[in-house]
């Protein structure tokens, strides 16, 4: 195998808006692009360092270089889940082989993933945290019918009143980011039956779970900073009806597609989510999204401007991401 030359540049993306969740807010996405170039054909991937988890984009790009050898020498994408672990520099990594692969053997990553055929699938739209007001405003500007509202603050129960009334035939997720209160969290759970709400994402701060082993109401509970690869399943499956994937903390397709399934086997239902970044780092995402009962992939929408050959987003659906694009 001849030798590959891998390119990782930083992407500095300006925000429409500022999208803020209970840890805070940003006005611009920070992501890495990795570039795998052997021979005539090339494979590109993208990742977003992960505050929460204690990644900056120095770090992620110190993981990226102490493999380069490796991965200029031929290193595939199974030597990859060894040589680095789960993450944002894994992730584009990994989603850069299956690209390259592709273009490799002139077949979609869908078929080489065994994934369904992709077609326009439905995403969440994301409501920034906000007064209710604004988030109901917001709420009736944005496009589909299954919104994710951020919270995380004691007008929760007002901002779900709100975009309730405002958008009365929205299907809504709730979104804590780990950051509802313990005390508040049965009445709003009860509240969201009755107003639109179909899921509750990480109410509260991961390693905090056992709290949700009595948790009240019909809605069901979904993990998501508790959630970052197939080895957690097991443990989550006892508080969880289901898990959010994301690629960033998976590491990649490879780990996300093993977290699908075992997830599956475990009972537990599939969200695919996404963090703010463009078209690249969310293909994989959307075709990975074929196997989901939800996703939520609207990062895109975010960015002031996308990447060329991006992700088209029509009436709350997302369309599958063109060879040009990825995959």
């Amino acid at each position: 195998m001849r030798n590959r030359t891998l390119e990782i540049a930083q992407v500095s993306s300006p925000l429409r808006a500022a999208f803020a969740i209970s840890r805070g807010a940003k006005a611009q996405a920070e992501t890495l692009r990795v570039r795998l170039t052997d021979g005539a054909a090339a494979g590109r991937g993208e990742c977003v360092p992960y505050a929460r988890f204690g990644e900056t984009v120095e770090s992620v790009m110190a993981a990226l270089e102490s493999v380069r050898g490796q991965v200029e020498a031929g290193l595939d994408r199974i030597g990859l889940q060894a040589a680095l672990p789960a993450g944002a520099a894994r992730c584009a990594l990994d989603c850069a082989l299956w690209d390259l692969e592709a273009k490799q053997a002139g077949k979609p990553v869908w078929q080489l993933a065994g994934l369904p055929e992709p077609r326009p699938v439905e995403t969440a739209v994301t409501i920034s945290l906000d007064t209710p007001d604004a988030m109901a405003k917001a709420a009736k500007a944005v496009p589909g019918q299954l919104l994710k509202l951020k919270l995380g603050g004691p007008e929760d129960l007002d901002r779900l009143k709100a975009v309730h009334a405002a958008r009365p035939d929205a299907r809504l997720i709730l979104d804590g980011n780990e950051g509802l209160a313990a005390d508040a969290y049965p009445a709003l759970a009860r509240a969201g039956v009755k107003l639109g709400a179909v899921l509750i994402e990480q109410p509260f701060p991961a390693g905090r779970d056992d709290a949700l082993l009595k948790r009240p109401g019909p809605v069901a509970v979904c993990a998501d900073e508790s959630a970052h690869t197939s080895a957690d399943i097991q443990t989550l499956a006892k508080t969880y009806d289901a898990v959010n994937v994301k690629l960033d903390k998976a590491g990649g397709l490879t780990e996300a597609l093993a977290m699908v399934q075992t997830a599956r086997r475990s009972g537990m239902g599939v969200m695919v989510g996404c963090m703010v970044a463009g078209s690249l780092s969310m293909a994989p995402a959307v075709l990975l999204a074929g196997l989901a009962d939800a996703a939520d992939v609207d990062g895109p929408l975010w960015l002031a401007d996308d990447i060329a050959d991006g992700l088209v987003f029509s009436g709350g659906m997302v369309s599958p991401p063109s060879a040009a694009l990825w995959g």
